[in-house]
């Protein structure tokens, strides 16, 4: 039998995987895997990157989208130190993703040779599994573990590989481990299910909470809630797994949340968590009691106080629960929240059709909502702009994704080209905050490269305005928030895409459809009026501390910038 490098090895296998592209950058130690990746780059493409923080966070983009494990590489050093803002946003999201890590070669470990940094200890804290190859005949089988672990666990395996051993032979034609995975199937104790049953049968107000856990059972979730006359309140990571305009859509819930979600929050008599951890209690109840849906039971009553935890798959124990309960007929709970909704709605549409200037945020989502295609993937940065997208964007059919738990700015780019790669038939939009597309647009220039046909928005008002409303929210005066001009419709053209600078509403429509009519990367450049991103229900601190911040704003600047006063109080009842 030929004897190959061992690297070679490797690649063979992550195709056999199914993994069929890599982020990352070349570099010293990883250039003897480099080379048998073109060897194979027909079946398994390498996706340059910019910055390697840009590829890391792609591929947990990638994962969250398509459930497939998403892989980058980079070098030892400063490459993997790069790396760990995009793994800790898989590790927050559990998204599973694999690292492939050089090291410098195996004589020189431990000798404080050039970039050797130790990565074991580094990546300890992100990973759910961290190995070092310390010969060849191993590497194939910790690659097998890696992939597994990463699938099982949903997170981040990394392996750390010196790059002489890629080019060694591999001799030992038998490997110790197999190919694939397997998930235990959980569902819940016939006991539990019927301490859930009876709390449900006695509930005159019940109100869904659910997460990305539903993702794959809105079915499920739409006849359960149907079911027991409940409204469905969604997460953030949650959007778009029902259409934000179905009857029983709430929207989300907390900061970014709306008015009726708060209120049916309030109301209720029993809380439905469903595939979340929600983390924001002042956004919950107390002595409510509450039943609580995950497929991890160490989840269960984590995040809330519970009174019956259900370890089980959502899409599974939903569908018992419908089947073995009798529906109920009293759903004036439900109606009150629907009317409640539904008066949401038209206050919404009528600022997202607001037809003058300066323009705000909403205008922009009326107008990416007219363009957007049923099947589009929505890639949204962190920040202000988190808040416009989810409240103004209403989803149907298209495919969400954020950094939900780590919520780092700077995402949305690496997101759509993500997305545009997994999906090269579907529309890919990010959009973003000036702020956070600052963080990240050199890898514009890598959408160019490969040709994606990436839409960004860029929603600019020169300032990191999520940071300056929480200063003012806290009752300090702003500072050092703002960011001052620049052109990214020039930024576009300079890196070889198409850029449309939007300064007036009368240019915004024609604007976005010559953009989403190219077949090219496009910028549009939306210059927006600073706006207060109000919650949709604002607390007594809240409004105590906003009001502190008015005074000392005046004394010391001799100005006052007043919130939309109808909207303040109307949020305030």
């Amino acid at each position: 039998m030929l004897e190959k490098r061992t690297g070679a090895v490797m690649t063979e296998m992550l195709i056999d995987w199914g993994i069929d592209h890599i982020y990352g950058m070349p570099g010293d130690s990883i250039n003897e895997l480099i080379d048998d990746l073109r060897k194979q780059e027909e079946k398994l493409k390498f996706i340059q990157v910019r910055h390697e923080e840009v590829g890391a966070l792609a591929a947990a983009s990638y994962a969250k989208l398509t459930g497939k494990i998403g892989v980058c590489m980079s070098i030892a050093g400063p490459g993997a130190i790069h790396l760990l803002n995009g793994l800790y946003d898989a590790k927050a999201d559990r998204a599973p993703v694999l690292a492939i890590v050089g090291q410098v070669d195996s004589e020189e470990i431990g000798t404080d040779a050039f970039q050797e940094i130790n990565l074991e200890r580094m990546f300890d804290d992100v990973s759910v599994f961290n190995k070092r190859a310390a010969t060849e005949s191993q590497l194939p089988d910790l690659l097998n573990q890696a992939i597994r672990e990463a699938y099982v666990n949903k997170g981040v395996s990394v392996l750390i590989v010196p790059d002489d051993l890629f080019a060694r032979k591999f001799k030992n034609e038998s490997r110790l481990t197999s190919q694939g995975f397997y998930r235990p199937q959980i569902f819940p104790s016939e006991t539990s299910l019927k301490e859930a049953r009876s709390l449900l049968d006695d509930a005159k107000k019940p109100v869904i909470l659910a997460g990305k856990g539903v993702k794959g059972a809105s079915e499920e979730l739409v006849a359960f809630a149907e079911h027991i006359k409940a409204p469905i309140i969604l997460s953030l990571l949650a959007k778009g797994v029902i259409p934000d305009q179905h009857p029983l859509c709430l929207g989300q819930h907390g900061q970014i949340g709306t008015k009726p979600a708060y209120k049916a929050m309030m109301d209720a008599d029993l809380i439905l968590l469903i595939g979340t951890q929600f983390p924001y209690r002042d956004f919950l109840p107390d002595g409510v009691k509450a039943i609580q849906i995950d497929y991890k039971p160490e989840h269960l009553g984590k995040m809330y106080p519970i009174e019956v935890g259900l370890a089980g798959d959502a899409k599974e124990t939903l569908a018992y629960l419908t089947s073995h309960m009798s529906e109920k007929k009293d759903d004036s709970f439900l109606r009150e929240s629907q009317e409640r909704m539904k008066e949401w709605h038209v206050q919404l549409q009528e600022e997202k059709k607001l037809e003058q200037d300066p323009m705000h945020a909403p205008q922009v989502m009326y107008h990416l909502e007219k363009v957007m295609d049923k099947n589009a993937v929505i890639s949204c940065d962190v920040g202000n702009v988190t808040v416009w997208v989810t409240r103004f964007l209403p989803l149907k059919q298209q495919d969400f994704i954020i950094s939900g738990w780590l919520a780092t700015m700077g995402s949305g780019l690496p997101g759509a080209i993500a997305a545009q790669i997994a999906y090269p038939d579907r529309q890919a939009i990010a959009v973003c905050g000036d702020g956070g597309f600052n963080m990240v647009s050199q890898d514009f220039v890598t959408a160019v490269k490969y040709e994606l046909p990436i839409k960004v928005i860029i929603l600019n008002n020169k300032s990191i305005s999520m940071i300056k409303y929480e200063q003012q929210q806290m009752g300090h005066q702003t500072y050092q928030t703002d960011l001052g001009e620049m052109d990214f419709a020039k930024f576009a053209e300079a890196c070889g895409g198409e850029g449309y600078r939007v300064e007036k509403f009368e240019d915004l429509s024609s604007s976005m459809n010559q953009a989403f009519a190219s077949d090219k990367p496009a910028i549009i450049d939306v210059v927006i009026e600073e706006q207060a991103p109000l919650p949709g229900h604002i607390g007594y601190t809240q409004a105590v501390n906003y009001s502190k911040f008015l005074i000392k704003e005046f004394f010391d600047t001799g100005n006052i910038e007043l919130p939309d006063m109808k909207k303040t109080i109307d949020r305030l009842i």
